[in-house]
């Protein structure tokens, strides 16, 4: 799942460099943290939250198929 975010966040941001994901796990669920530059924040998030809900719900359907379930935090 880790590496879905980063694939997906590098592609849409300015700086790719600076793109970090980290994972946390629990035992009910994973905790993905996207953390980007914050000249590219609003191009993660997208107009009214849009692209950001694209990323949860590809994460999310790739989360169902390994029958887990996974938060996306964009930080």
């Amino acid at each position: 799942m880790k590496e879905l975010v980063e694939v997906i966040a590098k592609a849409l941001v300015d700086s790719p460099d600076e793109v970090v994901v980290t994972e946390k796990r629990s035992e009910k669920a994973i905790v993905i943290e996207l953390h980007v530059a914050s000249s590219d924040m609003g191009k993660v998030i997208g107009k009214q939250g849009r692209i950001a809900k694209a990323i949860r719900s590809v994460v999310k359907a790739a989360a169902t198929k390994e029958d887990r379930k996974v938060i996306v935090d964009i930080v």
